[in-house]
């Protein structure tokens, strides 16, 4: 009986799973959601972005395929609550598993709409899409308003890291560094971006009653 490895994308996939399902449920339990409702915002977080990207890339969703993903993220649960009293003074917990969700998933997104056949700049799309749009669900979900919408940088932290996968691609480095290297990068954009309060500039509207049309 041959036992079947897991590809490098697919452990990929497993880590990023944990990361954003727990990143999820840290939430949700500070909004005391009942574990049930935890468990959902975890899987809501950890597979809304990659449903989307599969859906729009006309291939069968992930996790439709492979049961691992809810065992992820019902283990992220279980982790949640066995270790909930040490997560409750580590401030910086929800934000560590946060990004490096945010850095995994993008590195999937990314290549896994290249194998599919399509160009760099929708692959960077879709890895966009995989790293922030389940982070968007959360958000909804508990009743905040989306990082993505925000001044964080978030959404433009897996811009930054597709483009480093497609100089990566275009300097043709081997699979696993140019994996790293995007992931990578969108940890890193993400860190320093917080640590030292770098932010997309306002978008702010005409208010004056001067600039009004009557």
């Amino acid at each position: 009986m041959s036992i079947a490895i897991p590809s490098f994308v697919q452990i990929i996939e497993f880590v990023g799973t944990f990361a954003f399902a727990i990143s999820g449920i840290r939430l949700a339990s500070a909004k005391q959601f009942d574990w049930f409702g935890a468990y959902v915002v975890g899987v809501a977080t950890a597979v809304g972005g990659g449903t989307f990207r599969d859906m729009m890339l006309g291939v069968t969703p992930f996790w439709m395929t492979d049961s691992i993903y809810l065992v992820c993220s019902g283990l992220a649960l279980l982790w949640v609550i066995l270790f909930s009293k040490y997560l409750i003074h580590l401030h910086n917990t929800f934000f560590l598993f946060d990004a490096i969700g945010l850095a995994l998933f993008t590195v999937v997104g990314v290549q896994k709409t290249l194998d599919c056949g399509y160009p760099l700049w929708v692959a960077i799309i879709m890895g966009t899409m995989t790293g922030a749009a389940g982070g968007v669900i959360r958000d909804v979900f508990i009743n905040e308003i989306p990082l993505i919408f925000r001044k964080e940088i978030y959404a433009m932290a897996c811009v930054i890291g597709g483009v480093v996968f497609g100089i990566c691609n275009w300097l043709e480095l081997n699979t696993f560094i140019t994996h790293g290297a995007c992931g990578l990068s969108v940890l890193l954009t993400r860190i320093l971006a917080v640590k030292y309060h770098i932010c997309l500039p306002i978008l702010k509207g005409e208010n004056s009653p001067k600039n009004s049309i009557n």
